[in-house]
């Protein structure tokens, strides 16, 4: 049996929308406990994942242009 405590349900994210094309995949993802939103990136040709915190109002925007947004936070 499984124990499930309550700090392990609030660390699951909560998928909002989800595309692939081209072997890389990006998800929309909001944690309800911190109200956080992020946008994960999995590139299987190259085996590398990435997820970047992204500021609530550009939420949407970061899900289609995520490559805007990782430039921008590695500057």
């Amino acid at each position: 049996m499984e124990t499930t405590t309550l700090d392990t349900r609030r660390s699951r994210p909560r998928e909002l929308d989800h595309r692939e094309s081209d072997g890389i995949a990006v998800t929309l993802l909001w944690y309800e406990d911190s109200n956080r939103v992020s946008v994960r990136v999995v590139d299987q040709e190259h085996d590398e994942e990435l997820e970047l915190d992204i500021a609530p109002r550009d939420a949407l925007d970061a899900f289609h242009h995520p490559y805007a947004y990782i430039l921008a936070a590695a500057a």
